[in-house]
């Protein structure tokens, strides 16, 4: 990959748009942890990428220290008002029922039915995302608004919902490169009717797997990992373990990557791993202001693939964190509202300079013993008077600092510059046969 003086990538707007549109396609499926859902989700992320394949899980079978559930399927839920009103209607948002509720058809007092019932009194218009995926229960989740409207009286509750023995499934598109080195980017898509915090992870990946795929080289293999949140990711973690320790040398994590509101870091557990500097990096050069988290504020799969014993460490480029942004886990979490063209956009032009750091990144290699004379090679300004070096700045510290045991990150994060400011010097001195890369 030649990226000389095209870092940092600026963001597409015809890009942006084709993520927006999968995102909308992808919107009314109804997903979980198990099911129809996911696997209607996953095949339609499949079809738009090259090298995708299907693994699973069983349902009763140990995945690291994860038991995988049953599959859940739902086919209505709704409850029915004393004066015969429909209301909690998942045909008209699927987060008004809690996730992996039991089927039920009952009448009871609103006095019974309270506690059954879920809303955020603090964001009086918002349905809350609730779920009991490992503890049988039933509920329904409404906005407070709706609730302090319900009367006394007698209320029908309506889920017609099965459990059955089947299987964990999840998605992966792996993209062979020049080396058995992998690139890790891991994805979740269990949620339903959420686009910061659910949607807009998968189609970055899809778009940057898209991206990758067209590139006439790699130097990295790309693996996208796609499935449900935590368990999926224990999922693959107990299939792929032994290669993924063995192989990745970099992994993130992708999601909350649609907004346009900050942008945000969240690191591996150890802090220091080759894909923590390197984020921080991209973002410090190509974004400059970020909201830096630490590792108590993990929350995804970021938390498997870090474990002790696992240990691989994972970081997440963020828009907004999850947690941070007062639509997340509820309605308001919708296309337009929350992401947009433009930020969806942002993130891919954003990752595909990570990954075009990644592949630059290099240790070169001095091939002339001492400094070299450039002037004879025609690499430096012919008259010498003050500051005339200035201009080739970059070019000769990169000669300084090439023994061939230090990363051109290194060399970057010495000298204060990006990563892609050495570049087109590093073309230029390998074409002259000063360096190796």
């Amino acid at each position: 990959m030649s990226v000389a003086g095209q870092l940092p990538l600026a963001p597409d707007a015809e890009a942006g748009a084709w993520m927006m549109a999968l995102l909308q396609r992808l919107w009314p499926v109804h997903r979980s942890l198990m099911g129809p859902g996911i696997r209607e989700t996953l095949r339609m992320l499949g079809d738009e990428m090259a090298g995708f394949s299907l693994g699973s899980a069983a349902t009763g079978q140990l995945v690291l220290d994860w038991i995988v559930p049953d599959e859940w399927r739902l086919d209505s839920a709704y409850i029915e008002t004393p004066d015969g009103r429909r209301i909690c209607d998942v045909a008209d948002n699927m987060l008004h029922v809690v996730g992996y509720s039991t089927a039920i058809d009952a009448e009871l007092t609103l006095e019974d039915l309270q506690p059954r019932l879920h809303s955020l009194p603090d964001q009086p218009d918002a349905i809350p995302y609730v779920t009991s995926y490992y503890e049988r229960t039933w509920g329904f989740c409404l906005s407070e608004r709706q609730r302090q409207m319900l009367e006394p009286g007698r209320y029908r509750v309506h889920i017609a919902a099965t459990h059955t023995a089947g299987r964990l499934d999840y998605g992966q598109c792996v993209l062979p490169g020049d080396t058995q080195e992998e690139i890790l980017f891991s994805t979740y898509c269990c949620h339903p009717a959420m686009a910061n915090n659910e949607l807009s992870g998968p189609v970055l990946a899809v778009a940057l797997a898209r991206w990758l795929s067209g590139l006439a080289r790699r130097r990295h293999t790309y693996r996208f990992v796609f499935g449900p949140e935590m368990i999926g990711a224990a999922a693959v973690l107990a299939e792929h373990r032994r290669h993924l320790q063995s192989h990745v040398v970099a992994a993130f994590n992708l999601t909350c990557v649609g907004d346009e509101r900050t942008w945000s870091f969240l690191p591996s557990r150890r802090g220091d791993s080759y894909a923590d500097r390197m984020a921080r990096h991209v973002l410090g050069h190509a974004v400059g202001r970020f909201d830096a988290y630490g590792w108590h504020d993990r929350g995804s799969d970021e938390s498997m693939y870090c474990a002790p014993g696992i240990d691989i460490p994972m970081v997440s480029i963020m828009r907004s964190k999850y947690g941070t942004y007062p639509e997340y886990h509820t309605s308001l979490d919708t296309p337009g509202r929350v992401v947009t063209a433009r930020g969806l956009a942002q993130s891919l032009a954003l990752h595909q300079t990570l990954v075009a750091s990644l592949e630059a990144d290099c240790m070169p290699q001095a091939l002339v013993l001492g400094e070299p004379q450039l002037g004879r090679r025609g690499l430096y300004p012919p008259l010498s008077r003050k500051g005339s070096s200035a201009p080739v700045r970059d070019r000769l510290d990169l000669i300084s600092h090439a023994d061939g045991r230090t990363r051109l990150l290194d060399i970057a994060e010495r000298c204060n510059r990006p990563i892609w400011a050495f570049l087109p010097d590093l073309e230029v001195l390998a074409a002259a046969g000063v360096l190796a890369t």
